[in-house]
Formats: C-alpha cells, sequence, structure tokens
C-alpha cells in the first residue's frame, strides 16, 4: 500500500480541519481581585453633656457711698418719719428708719441735715407750727442719743404748710404728719 497518497490526504484533511476552526482567542483576563469594602463600625454618638444653664444675675447698681442716693437708700427708701395725731413720740416704725438714718450720718460725719416737722391741715397754724416743731425736736433728740453730732443737725417747723398729700381724709392727714429728714451739704456726688 501506498502510504503516500494517504499521508497526503491525512495532512490534508488535517489542514482543512484546521482551517475551519476558529482561530485560538487569547484567554479573558482574570477578574480583579475582590477588595473587599472597610468595615465601618458604627459607634454609638458620644453622649452631649449639656452645660448647666447659668442665668446671669444682674445686680442693682448701688448708689454711690456718701451720695443723697446711698442715704435714702439706707432709711429704706423713704427719709420720712410718720406720727399719730397730734403726737410727736416715735412710733415703732419711725425708730428703725431713725436708727439707719443715724448710723449712715456718724459715718459720713461732714453731712448736715435738716429736720422738718409737718403736720396736717387740722388746727390752727400757730398749734401746727409748734407741733412740726416738737416732731422735728423729737427726732434731732433721738438722733443725737444715738450718736450724731448735734453740729450735723437743724431743725425747721412747717406746720401744715407743706403737705405732702392734699386730699383732706385720713389717708391724706397720715402722710402730713411726718418729719423728714433733708440732707443740705456734705454728699459725694
Amino acid at each position: 500500500m501506498n502510504i503516500k497518497p494517504f499521508a497526503i490526504s491525512f495532512s490534508i484533511l488535517a489542514l482543512s480541519a484546521c482551517a475551519s476552526q476558529p482561530p485560538v482567542q487569547p484567554a479573558p483576563p482574570p477578574p480583579p481581585p475582590v477588595v473587599e469594602a472597610p468595615v465601618i463600625v458604627e459607634e454609638a454618638p458620644a453622649p452631649v453633656i449639656q452645660e448647666p444653664v447659668v442665668e446671669e444675675i444682674v445686680l442693682p447698681k448701688l448708689p454711690t457711698p456718701g451720695s443723697l442716693e446711698d442715704f435714702i437708700m439706707s432709711s429704706g427708701g423713704d427719709t420720712r418719719v410718720y406720727f399719730d395725731y397730734d403726737q410727736y413720740s416715735l412710733t415703732d416704725s419711725a425708730v428703725a428708719s431713725l436708727r439707719a438714718q443715724s448710723s449712715w450720718l456718724k459715718t459720713y460725719t461732714d453731712v448736715n441735715v435738716i429736720i422738718e416737722g409737718n403736720a396736717d391741715e387740722r388746727g390752727t397754724r400757730e398749734y401746727n407750727l409748734a407741733l412740726g416743731a416738737r416732731r422735728a425736736e423729737s427726732v434731732s433728740s433721738f438722733m443725737v442719743g444715738l450718736g450724731v453730732s448735734p453740729t450735723q443737725i437743724n431743725v425747721v417747723s412747717y406746720g401744715k404748710e407743706r403737705p405732702i398729700d392734699a386730699r383732706s381724709n385720713e389717708d391724706g392727714w397720715s402722710l402730713n404728719r411726718n418729719a423728714n429728714t433733708k440732707i443740705m451739704s456734705g454728699t459725694v456726688n
């Protein structure tokens, strides 16, 4: 047998078989390596620390020591003391106010005051002038007894001539029966 024709046929067949096959494609690139996403651990939020609310305390402006305003404040806001009808003796509230006034006057010895005695409208002019003088003198004597220098104090009576309330009833009259401590000189501005 002749192997040659067989070898040629086999070669042709092999070549034709190879020719009919598609060309070999290169292998696809390998997939990118799997990179794991970083694990995000959610932490609990930090506790919120609230600062305590501090309310600003606004203190009232204090008057200048030795000033008229300081005297008025130390007197409890009123420099007048009040009397009962047809009386010149000091009431308990008058004593408390005059103690405070005297303490202030002993601190500020350069201050001079005048004690103004007043009466309500009932009675004669002369009677009320005398009653106002007794009221002013009662206040002056009490202050001197507490140690205020008598040279710091003068007294005057206005009787019923200077009412602070114009009403002609007990409410008005009770306000007009007074002695007022009025600073004349020596305060700081």
